[in-house]
């Protein structure tokens, strides 16, 4: 196997009396899919969000590539390579479709100046948009609609393509399919296994266990915080699974 593009090692997390996460470790590689399981309040999210930048662990490390990074924010984690699907997905609801696709990676337009006072180039953001879009099978009626004003489903599918569009290294969703319907779902387990085939290091949360054995490769399951279990998913049954995370089965 190939070395892991990211590795978290003994992470911990609280908040005040509450244990999120208590001396987690787990490892991601390039072209797998790593399913991260859990009940509700098992620490998945908070997790992912320590990865992500949008909190600081209490303890522990994590390494991009082999190097510790202190990802002190979202924007670092971006610069690592890192990009992120969130349950809240992170969206504007005041900003258009495009706009959102950009955020944070703007296109300018007169140079130098430009950049430096922020004058947007829209056309070429809409065009590109429209084309990224495109190519990952992704339909929205206007993109130049605020998100705001779109269903469910589309803004989901906008939150993953942005996703997809940028995550070039590694990729993390949390629970990417739960807002969708039965055609846009397998639309974004499609995407997955593309990212996948990519050589992309895919890390998902998902309750559904026949989307966790589509698409992943392996799987960790965390428990009141701690990893209980990490195992191949070809040497497991969904039951196993299931009990791991109900804890009748220990790892």
């Amino acid at each position: 196997m190939t070395a892991p593009a990211l590795s978290v090692r003994n992470i911990s997390k609280s908040f005040r009396a509450v244990q999120a996460l208590d001396d987690v470790s787990l490892d991601i590689h390039p072209g797998r899919v790593t399913a991260l399981l859990g009940d509700n309040g098992a620490g998945k999210s908070t997790l992912v969000k320590c990865i992500a930048g949008v909190y600081q662990p209490d303890s522990g490390t994590i390494s991009v590539d082999g190097t510790v990074h202190r990802i002190a924010t979202p924007d670092v984690a971006r610069s690592l390579g890192v990009e992120t699907v969130h349950q809240n997905l992170s969206l504007i609801d005041t900003l258009n479709v495009a706009e959102n696709l950009f955020l944070n990676r703007e296109r300018t337009r007169g140079g130098g100046f430009g950049a430096r006072i922020g004058l947007l180039n829209k056309r070429r953001m809409l065009r590109e948009c429209e084309s990224t879009l495109a190519k990952l099978g992704i339909v929205i009626p206007s993109l130049r609609r605020p998100v705001g004003l779109l269903s469910g489903g589309q803004r989901q599918a906008i939150a993953i393509g942005r996703a997809v569009a940028w995550g070039q290294r590694i990729v993390l969703l949390d629970e990417p399919a739960a807002a969708l319907g039965v055609e846009q779902a397998q639309r974004v387990m499609d995407l997955i296994l593309s990212l996948r085939d990519a050589g992309v290091a895919v890390l998902l949360i998902t309750h559904n266990m026949d989307r966790v054995t589509a698409v992943s490769d392996n799987a960790v399951i965390l428990r009141q915080g701690r990893k209980a279990a990490e195992v191949e998913l070809d040497q497991v049954s969904k039951d196993d699974l299931v009990a791991f995370i109900t804890g009748a089965k220990a790892g």
